[in-house]
């Protein structure tokens, strides 16, 4: 892609820890806490289904092409999860037009798709879009850019087909954007790690839990196969187990703690009991879930770096 696209910024970004206030950062972590409980309680059946390993990789790779700060990627993510979901569940309730009945009884449906499957892309890249504007670290992407960058990927659209692709994106959300993500969890446990345990180098640590958490993101599928098969001690786990397994999977608190034990094993590992020991403590997930979900992430690191080697 040309780099008169990519924004040059004349610093980069970074999270800047241990200038909250205990106040501040209780707040935080009470508000964390609450959200990630809200919304454990009120998941859909369609939970996750807009995380599938390339449509992430594509939001990734738009990111990184934009230079847009980690956390709009990850923002992005949750905006075309909770859109897509309730723009198709409208969109296969609505009535089919009169004298469509004698049709077969999927061609709805398959028309939806074909549909949106012509839309899709824009789709996504308005997700980044509205991400860009509402986190702090990134530049915003103006309509300006998304036309040159979308033509440049093969994809022709007019500024105001940009604007009604934000609009409808918006609307769909009833303009409910700020969604908590894993990356937001992962900041605020480590600033609350931090104050709470000054010794560890969690300036440090961030950089290496970015990378354990796309890691995470890209192989969400087979780690959490995995964690089940630990969790359960079952190599096949009956459906009812896979279906109440899914508040694991979504579960941010316990991804961002379990992320940070990653990245501490890996760069700090004299202190990694010290810890996940002090993570438990903030959070009040046990240890041995910590201590699970680390061991199960450690392995695939382990496997895929292994299988890159052999290749």
């Amino acid at each position: 892609m040309a780099k008169r696209f990519l924004y040059s910024p004349s610093r980069s970004i970074s999270f800047k820890f241990r200038e909250a206030s205990f106040d501040l950062l209780t707040d935080f972590l009470i508000n964390l806490n609450k959200r990630n409980r809200d919304n454990l309680n009120d998941l859909s059946k369609c939970s996750g289904s807009f995380k599938d390993k390339r449509l992430m990789e594509y939001i990734f790779l738009i990111t990184r092409e934009l230079r847009l700060d980690p956390l709009a990627g990850y923002h992005a993510i949750e905006l075309l999860q909770r859109f897509m979901v309730k723009h198709l569940t409208d969109l296969l309730t609505t009535p089919t037009r009169q004298g469509a009945a004698s049709e077969p009884p999927r061609s709805h449906e398959d028309a939806v798709f074909d549909k949106l499957k012509e839309k899709f892309p824009l789709i996504i890249f308005s997700c980044v879009q509205l991400a860009s504007k509402l986190s702090l670290h990134s530049h915003i992407i103006d309509n300006n850019t998304a036309v040159r960058f979308l033509h440049s990927v093969g994809y022709s659209v007019s500024k105001q087909t940009v604007m009604e692709s934000e609009l409808m994106i918006l609307k769909g959300l009833e303009f409910r954007l700020n969604a908590p993500n894993p990356l937001t969890y992962v900041e605020i446990l480590l600033e609350v790690l931090g104050h709470n345990e000054p010794s560890v180098p969690v300036e440090r640590l961030y950089h290496l839990c970015q990378h354990v958490l796309q890691f995470v993101s890209l192989q969400r599928t087979a780690i959490f196969n995995s964690l089940l098969v630990t969790t359960t001690q079952r190599v096949s786990p009956s459906t009812e187990q896979r279906e109440k397994f899914v508040t694991v999977t979504e579960d941010y608190m316990l991804l961002g703690v379990s992320v940070i034990a990653v990245a501490s094993f890996i760069y700090y590992v004299r202190k990694w009991q010290q810890v996940v020991g002090e993570l438990s403590h903030i959070t009040g997930i046990s240890r041995k879930s910590i201590s699970d979900f680390a061991h199960v992430t450690l392995m695939h690191i382990v496997s895929n770096s292994s299988s890159v080697t052999s290749t």
